[in-house]
């Protein structure tokens, strides 16, 4: 199947400026084992946990995306996205760690592993120092790259998969439709701060570096959830 752009050209083109590292994230031995059920439990448990936490300050990065808004679409869909990974995407997590005897005051507690502090803080720097369009860019990559990866997965992965609880959470339709949303968001901020011509722009090249690096990051989550294993 055709990656999907989510209707966004310039998730496209940021995409298509880093192919190499878009593939090592979305083609990842974890997604692969993922995929045919061959990934141990243990480097998904493990993942899962380190997930949990990187959520926590995922859901913080999107609240300061409100902060940062410059229209109320753009407050309403951060507000709606951080309402959606702390009270319903968390709760995958919690779910199946229970089951390994896991609590979620345990997944609260977790310590981070250094690729997960990493890449949350590198988030929430972009938001700090930068402005709704940095935001936007370093998160994008989680967004729609789990989006891509749900949607193949979907599609190729046997029913009865050991992982397909966690694949079908990225391919259904309501994680399908957010993205979407996401991206009709980001071309609408690309187009008001950026102008029709957003590549254009003295600050294309920055946006697509930013994107770029946290794609890397993502690529690092996923070495580390391999790690589980060991």
């Amino acid at each position: 199947m055709n990656a999907p752009d989510y209707g966004s050209p310039t998730f496209a083109a940021w995409r298509a400026a880093c192919p190499d590292v878009w593939q090592a994230y979305t083609r990842h031995p974890f997604v692969r084992g993922l995929e045919d059920g061959s990934l141990p439990k243990s480097a998904f448990v493990h993942y899962l946990i380190q997930d949990y936490v990187f959520l926590i300050h995922f859901g913080r990065s999107w609240a300061l995306a409100v902060v940062k808004s410059q229209t109320l679409d753009e407050m309403k869909l951060a507000a709606s996205v951080v309402d959606g990974l702390i009270n319903h995407e968390m709760r995958l997590h919690v779910e199946v760690c229970a089951r390994e005897g896991i609590s979620e005051d345990q997944l609260f507690a977790a310590e981070e592993e250094m690729e997960n502090l990493a890449y949350t803080r590198y988030v929430m720097d972009a938001g700090q120092s930068g402005d709704f369009l940095d935001m936007m860019a370093a998160l994008a990559p989680c967004c729609f790259g789990y989006g891509e990866i749900g949607a193949r997965l979907g599609q190729s992965a046997s029913a009865d998969t050991t992982y397909r609880e966690w694949i079908d959470t990225y391919a259904d339709a309501e994680y399908q439709g957010l993205c979407d949303s996401i991206g009709d968001l980001i071309e609408k901020a690309t187009t008001a701060r950026l102008g029709p011509n957003p590549q254009s722009n003295p600050r294309w090249n920055a946006l697509a570096k930013r994107f770029a690096m946290a794609t890397r990051l993502e690529v690092g989550f996923w070495d580390m959830g391999m790690r589980g294993a060991q």
